[in-house]
């Protein structure tokens, strides 16, 4: 069952406009990219997931999965293979000014950059790597985009100091990952663990990080409902359609 989405903290709120330090307009989203990675251990689905530094302004000490901003370079780094056409397609729906593939992309990057894991495989591609993707490129490694799946689309409340258009991406690790080994130290991230998802579940987590492994937990079992979810908050509240 999908996880209800709970509104306890201000970066997860809807529209408040009695809120003294929202700003006075609405700031336009980032294009931001997020991989979820599960791995079954000893019968049981585990998921990946580490902890924002107390420094951070957008949810301190919050547990997440490894994400971030997309980056113009994002879309015209190699790859070693290009995402599906059902993905793609389901990327492009409700209006997007960047290619489907740098959402994947930048997925993949910031996985590298926050816990050093490489997601593709041996190989590096021949030529100059994308600005942003020269440690990457250093690893000998391609990323696989046939390998990901799009799982969900949220866009923060509006009238958060900082807001973000996210692309949630999913894969298994085993099937994704060069190896187990970090190439380097994430400089984001702490903590990062695998958890089951009981226990993940018990984490103090952002709202739509709760929602998303919902959706996880409904996929693993065999029982996602209908396509992606695109979350969003409007003045009249919370509104959720599938893709």
């Amino acid at each position: 069952m999908t996880a209800p989405i709970r509104t306890r903290d201000l970066d997860d709120a809807p529209f408040d406009a009695a809120d003294p330090t929202r700003p006075p307009k609405a700031p336009k989203p980032k294009d931001a990219a997020t991989l979820i990675l599960v791995r079954k251990v000893r019968g049981e689905w585990t998921v990946l997931m580490g902890q924002r530094a107390k420094g951070h302004v957008f949810m301190p000490d919050k547990w997440v999965f490894p994400g971030g901003r997309v980056e113009r370079s994002d879309a015209v780094a190699a790859a070693a293979s290009e995402l599906r056409p059902d993905v793609e397609a389901k990327l492009i729906l409700e209006k997007t000014r960047r290619t489907p593939r740098a959402f994947a992309l930048a997925a993949v990057r910031e996985t590298f950059e926050e816990t050093g894991l490489v997601v593709g495989r041996a190989g590096a591609l021949g030529g100059k790597p994308a600005p942003g993707w020269e440690d990457f490129a250093a690893c000998d490694a391609a990323p696989e985009l046939d390998k990901l799946d799009f799982i969900c689309r949220a866009i923060t409340p509006p009238y958060r100091p900082r807001r973000f258009d996210a692309r949630f991406f999913f894969a298994e690790a085993d099937a994704v990952l060069l190896d187990d080994r970090p190439h380097l130290s994430g400089d984001e991230l702490l903590h990062t663990k695998w958890f089951t998802m009981p226990d993940a579940l018990e984490l103090d987590l952002p709202n739509v990080t709760r929602f998303v492994l919902g959706e996880v937990e409904a996929r693993l079992a065999g029982n996602a409902d209908g396509g992606p979810p695109f979350l969003r908050w409007t003045r009249s509240g919370h509104r959720m359609d599938r893709l």
